[in-house]
């Protein structure tokens, strides 16, 4: 796994920068209800979204937690207000926020039952009517029918851990709702085979890829004798689910 400590200087550059995290505020702030006044961005990162979530509603009270010391404090220079926390176990009250927010994080918590307990720490702090906004199939969306996806089928994660129908069964759960839809576009992030080769070697894709012993360098030599290894393929489509907090009882 990425150490997210190191990758924070660089990673708003190498994950599609602000025409991505723009794409992905309007999407999320498509399925918050216009009447919410708090949101909660968890594993909000170097906080890029978040501060476009914040711009596109005025008189929406934004706050971000993330579990990486670099990644928070360089939200920290975006947005006012950044916990330091695991997501699984949020320093928050209950019902203490009308929306919580989870973009390109569940697909992350590989530890078994890890996804699940963001899910119920997500219900637990929304108040009946309160929505909870995430990705879900984020590793899904890359490279779709392209020749770099041809090269990885043969390794792919057979349980992504924010596989859609997992996550609605955790939301079910906690007693979160399907209560809508978005796709959004990752600008930026058409890979080439070269770039994939690049990620295969760094860790990138531990979400995504099993890769047991020289698994790693035989993926990277066979993207980088693709056709056009330089030529971006296809930008993802990212999906998000809005749930909806149940009445109590």
């Amino acid at each position: 796994m990425l150490d997210y400590d190191e990758e924070a200087a660089v990673y708003d550059a190498t994950r599609g920068g602000v025409p991505r995290a723009e794409a992905a505020a309007r999407a999320v702030l498509g399925l918050v209800p216009p009447g919410a006044r708090t949101l909660l961005d968890i594993g909000c990162g170097t906080g890029l979204v978040t501060e476009r979530i914040a711009a596109g509603r005025p008189g929406l009270c934004v706050s971000g937690t993330d579990a990486a010391h670099g990644m928070a404090r360089v939200a920290r220079q975006r947005v006012a207000a950044v916990m330091l926390a695991d997501a699984r176990r949020l320093p928050v009250r209950e019902a203490a926020v009308d929306a919580v927010t989870a973009v390109w994080l569940l697909h992350l918590l590989r530890e078994e039952g890890a996804a699940r307990a963001v899910v119920a720490q997500a219900a637990r702090v929304l108040p009946p009517g309160g929505v909870f906004v995430t990705t879900v199939d984020k590793d899904a969306a890359h490279d779709v029918g392209s020749d770099i996806d041809e090269v990885f089928a043969p390794y792919l994660s057979p349980s992504p851990s924010d596989g859609t129908e997992r996550i609605i069964e955790y939301g079910a759960a906690s007693g979160l709702d399907v209560v809508g839809s978005a796709v959004f576009r990752g600008h930026g992030q058409g890979r080439t085979p070269l770039s994939a080769a690049h990620g295969v070697r760094r860790g990138y894709y531990a979400s995504r890829l099993v890769l047991p012993g020289e698994a790693a360098e035989r993926i990277a030599r066979a993207l980088t004798a693709l056709p056009g290894p330089d030529r971006p393929r296809a930008e993802p489509e990212y999906r998000l689910l809005a749930f909806r907090r149940r009445p109590a009882g």
